[in-house]
């Protein structure tokens, strides 16, 4: 089956076990429609670029899935029509990465970043 990596951002008036729980969710679905969620991560409250729904932060939250398209499909439908998500970006990839997401991993362990001119 495909794999796919999701990004949403929820409301931030929710807390932190409700914002957790739309990843729980979100991944009842996938499997109640032949996909399987890998893994998932919640990042916390973070401050966006700009307004979204008159709100300046949102908590974000990212899963891996191996689901076929028509349960991605239905997860994004679903996404969309709730009310407590505001945005929703899912790619398709071709492996997942084991470990952490960047986001979630010590500035220190990110390695090196190349030189400034």
């Amino acid at each position: 089956m495909p794999l796919y990596e999701h990004v949403f951002i929820s409301r931030q008036d929710l807390s932190n076990a409700q914002a957790e729980g739309l990843i729980e969710h979100f991944g009842t679905i996938l499997a109640d429609n032949g996909g399987k969620l890998v893994d998932q991560e919640y990042w916390g409250v973070k401050t966006m670029a700009y307004k979204i729904n008159k709100n300046r932060k949102g908590h974000y939250a990212y899963m891996r899935t191996d689901s076929p398209a028509p349960a991605v499909q239905e997860m994004e439908r679903l996404m969309r029509l709730h009310d407590d998500v505001m945005r929703v970006l899912t790619i398709k990839v071709d492996e997942h990465v084991e470990g952490p997401s960047i986001q979630m991993q010590k500035r220190d362990d990110r390695g090196e970043r190349r030189e400034r001119r």
